[in-house]
């Protein structure tokens, strides 16, 4: 009986919706709707299967370990398109199979980490800046990233658990480059970040609109989109653009060198080019979609708010981190001393 129930339901289903081929997606996590993989998978019968990462570290130890095998679409930022396309790491795309890419923002595109945008697309955008909550903290005297030092901070602070942020802070307050690859400029941020290591309670990239909503951080390092939906949850919380620059970021779909499913990477990155799946994706997630027809079909509440769509002044000294080649080796050592408390 469960066998012939089996069969029945097997036949229900369209053939051109049947599971023929699977897509292998590793994303940021809570960062993609999941109704927008179920509509995926009900369009083209392609079974997504999807996992998480917190960190663009952790994503690239786990594409090296594999040969850049394992994955068929991934997310990287800006730095690690730059990085990873200049390793071999990540598969030219094939423009004639996104006709969707029309609907994109030319000022997110051509960007110096992939020329051309031949080994990336956008998918979603921001910054990182401070969110606070004004109850414990006076927003009118937070203005830059220096005043995160203060004494009233100590144990409140959370920061990104993201090597290339944590660092952009301790140079900008020194008034460096976050993209310095001078080992002098990265050793003295280490040293101005260690004495900041009183005020920080934790480092979370994970889940830390949960630490905010429920009261375990009262301020911090912050992207864009989870201080947006932490106003949603508790209005009490702000979001500052500090003086010394906030941190700009794009994270961008990619495809593997080594990925076994190309052409359906490439459907599901027109997929999510397509306006009214983009639109959900930022009325989602909060973040800001740089594909400029979903713009114009946002809510105005979303369009106009400034925590997610910034005013330009608000990006004055604003930077993308970009690769910085060798360099990266001697702010690990810096990153592992700090995390341990050296």
């Amino acid at each position: 009986m469960k066998l012939r129930l089996l069969c029945l339901l097997l036949l229900m289903i369209p053939v051109e919706h049947a599971w023929s081929e699977e897509l292998r997606f590793f994303n940021w996590s809570d960062y993609l709707p999941v109704e927008v993989l179920e509509q995926f998978t009900h369009e083209t019968g392609i079974r997504v299967r999807y996992s998480t990462y917190d960190s663009n570290e952790a994503m690239y130890a786990k594409l090296k370990l594999l040969g850049g095998k394992g994955y068929d679409l991934i997310v990287p930022s800006t730095y690690f398109v730059d990085r990873m396309r200049k390793e071999g790491l990540l598969h030219a795309l094939d423009r004639s199979e996104l006709p969707n890419f029309r609907y994109l923002d030319g000022r997110h595109l051509d960007k110096a980490f992939d020329p051309g945008n031949r080994y990336s697309v956008p998918y979603l955008w921001g910054t990182t800046g401070i969110t606070l909550n004004r109850r414990q903290f006076d927003p009118d005297q937070v203005k830059a990233w220096a005043d995160l030092w203060r004494s009233e901070f100590r144990r409140r602070l959370l920061l990104s658990n993201d090597l290339r942020e944590v660092f952009h802070i301790g140079l900008r307050v020194l008034g460096y480059s976050g993209n310095s690859t001078d080992q002098e400029q990265i050793r003295q941020a280490y040293e101005k970040l260690r004495s900041l290591m009183p005020n920080v309670r934790v480092f979370n990239s994970d889940a830390p609109l949960m630490l905010y909503v429920t009261g375990e951080v009262d301020a911090g390092m912050s992207w864009s989109g989870n201080a947006f939906r932490a106003q949603l949850e508790v209005p009490d919380f702000v979001y500052v653009y500090p003086r010394e620059g906030c941190s700009l970021w794009m994270d961008n779909l990619a495809i593997p060198v080594g990925a076994e499913n190309r052409q359906g990477a490439l459907r599901m990155i027109n997929f999510l080019l397509r306006p009214d799946i983009a639109r959900l994706i930022a009325e989602k997630t909060r973040y800001a979609s740089p594909n400029a027809e979903a713009v114009r079909q946002l809510p105005a509440e979303i369009r106009n708010n400034s925590v997610m769509y910034p005013p330009p002044e608000a990006l004055s000294g604003a930077e993308y981190s970009l690769d910085i080649g060798e360099a990266i080796t001697v702010y690990a050592k810096y990153w592992e001393r700090l995390k341990a408390g050296e």
